[in-house]
């Protein structure tokens, strides 16, 4: 039985990845590394408890010395690198934690990784990045993995770091890598700072939604089970020191994604007002990028990867996860 250590796995894609990985494969042991900071959640996993190949170890990927520990008390085969302080508005404020886990902590777990397996070509390290590393588009274009990389907030520059961080373990010293950069996920378990869960539980508690600046910031929505199943295909089939894109061809403004949050509250939970009256424009976010876009020809061409979940049947299922989680 090999073992995957996956880091940052009580968060939201984290999380989601564990179950759907446990659930697929009975030939791994994950041992799961998480700090246990707001954004992570150990409710998350609280079904996976008591399964003999699932371990929990609450700890820092910045900490070499516990990060060497289980690389030598687990027997670790594989890394999938999930953690990552993630929120942009949090990065403006205190950017030097994004430094430290984004940039170091990625950095300790590539080294560790590297000296533990001595170049062995069968280990894995899979580091699991995002599209705002490439900047922002304007109205036309897409992100692929040519793309120049052009961050524009404390976040985004600390996970591009990261990124070439991971590359040069591949060019320097051959490290087994390979990278995947995905668009906006929605779904289940996101953490409440995030857009989706904001809409939600401000409307149905009768507070103002806000929507920074104008509205109209385009991303690529992508439900968390597909991005999943990209994961899985990446890890498995992918071509040591590639980078692979993973999008859902499903660009929706903010504003468009609010409109359509309060047309199916109106529906599952009526009012004798539209949610939309609560609709709120807020000052617009610092180096708000404009539109993000993904090109998964790749993924889709060599890895025959493809997204299974429509957007507005994803989109019900996200509602009723957070409608059951705010009304409890």
């Amino acid at each position: 039985m090999k073992t995957i250590l996956i880091t940052g796995g009580a968060g939201f894609i984290g999380s989601n990845f564990i179950d759907y990985f446990l659930k697929k494969y009975e030939d791994y042991s994950i041992v799961n590394l998480d700090l246990i900071t707001y954004a992570g959640d150990l409710e998350n996993l609280k079904k996976l408890e008591n399964k003999i190949n699932y371990t929990f170890v609450q700890g820092d990927i910045s900490d070499r010395a516990l990060v060497k520990e289980l690389f030598e008390k687990y027997n670790i085969d594989n890394v999938i690198h999930f953690a990552a302080e993630s929120h942009v508005d949090n990065s403006i404020s205190e950017p030097d934690i994004f430094v430290k886990t984004n940039v170091f902590g990625t950095f300790v777990l590539l080294d560790v990784a590297n000296q533990y397996w001595g170049g062995n070509k069968e280990n894995r390290f899979h580091h699991i990045s995002t599209d705002e590393v490439y900047g922002s588009l304007g109205k036309k274009g897409l992100f692929t993995e040519n793309t120049r990389y052009a961050p524009n907030s404390p976040y985004s520059a600390s996970k591009a770091s990261s990124d070439m961080m991971v590359r040069s373990y591949f060019h320097t010293y051959g490290l087994n890598i390979v990278i995947t950069n995905c668009s906006n996920n929605y779904g289940p378990k996101q953490h409440d700072e995030k857009l989706i869960p904001t809409i939600i539980r401000n409307a149905i508690k009768g507070l103002s939604i806000p929507i920074y600046g104008d509205g109209r910031n385009v991303r690529d929505w992508l439900f968390v089970s597909d991005h999943c199943s990209a994961i899985d295909l990446v890890f498995h089939n992918g071509e040591i020191g590639e980078v692979y894109n993973v999008g859902a061809d499903k660009e929706l403004s903010n504003n468009e994604i609010a409109d359509l949050i309060c047309i199916i509250l109106d529906t599952k939970i009526p009012r004798e007002h539209s949610y939309k009256k609560q609709l709120t424009f807020v000052e617009d976010r610092r180096g708000h990028d404009f539109r993000y876009a993904i090109d998964s020809t790749k993924i889709k061409s060599q890895l025959s990867w493809k997204k299974k979940q429509s957007f507005i049947d994803g989109l019900h299922k996200t509602i009723d996860f957070y409608l059951n989680k705010y009304q409890k």
